[in-house]
């Protein structure tokens, strides 16, 4: 086997995404003035990935986009925009048990 077909092959295993495990802890939301809508920030995934969030208090679930980095308070994972608060039922409370599923 040649070199370069060893780094094309290292390559195309790089690239391959694989399904990622699900994420677990708590959500909050806030408020973004340049972005609204389902969006959310996120601490590593990248901008424009969508998400699947599980409200674990209640059973509710929406989609979001990551277009923000954060929270940085411990023990949370994801911070959604207000709306995405409202459609998952925890804007009022202002913290959710949540399971995240990338999509």
């Amino acid at each position: 086997m040649t070199k370069l077909a060893i780094l094309s092959g290292a390559l195309a295993a790089s690239l391959a995404i694989p399904a990622a495990a699900s994420e677990y802890g708590q959500a909050t939301w806030y408020s973004n003035p340049y972005h609204h809508g389902m969006i959310a920030a996120h601490k590593s995934l990248p901008f424009g990935a969508r998400v699947r969030v599980y409200n674990l208090d209640n059973g509710r679930q929406a989609v979001v986009t990551i277009v923000d980095r954060g929270p940085y308070a411990r023990g949370r994972i994801i911070d959604l925009s207000n709306y995405a608060a409202d459609v998952l039922g925890f804007r009022r409370l202002g913290v959710a048990h949540v399971r995240l599923d990338r999509i």
